[in-house]
């Protein structure tokens, strides 16, 4: 069973910064190469992907996010926990932030495990 818990959500002014955490569980026993991924849901838009980070490395930002330097995605292997840096934060950064793994064999998508989301409010 794959279980992937976030945390490190909250409330902040304008300007200010947030690390959310992802931290999975079970994903050595899928037999998957993995692209571990953050989504977020603002309130009454769809789901859209942020930043993903492959289990080789390879890191890829949604390329319509605004300044998207100020997210950075990484990863603690060791831990299995994946981390989305986030600092200037806006009003419109606001919503709740999803962590997903997506499961690749032979370089074919499998399935997708998500988290149960936490939410990120920027007031200002």
């Amino acid at each position: 069973q794959v279980d992937l818990v976030e945390s490190g959500g909250g409330s902040v002014e304008a300007g200010g910064s947030l690390q959310l955490s992802c931290a999975a569980s079970g994903l050595e026993t899928t037999n998957c190469e993995i692209e571990m991924l953050w989504y977020r849901e603002a309130p009454g838009k769809m789901r859209s992907l942020v930043a993903g980070i492959y289990n080789d490395g390879r890191i890829r930002y949604d390329t319509t996010l605004k300044d998207p330097g100020r997210f950075t995605i990484s990863q603690d292997a060791a831990k299995g926990t994946t981390y989305l840096q986030m600092n200037d934060l806006e009003p419109q950064d606001t919503a709740v932030y999803y962590c997903a793994a997506d499961c690749y064999r032979w370089g074919d998508y499998r399935q997708t495990w998500w988290g149960q989301g936490t939410q990120v409010s920027v007031s200002g």
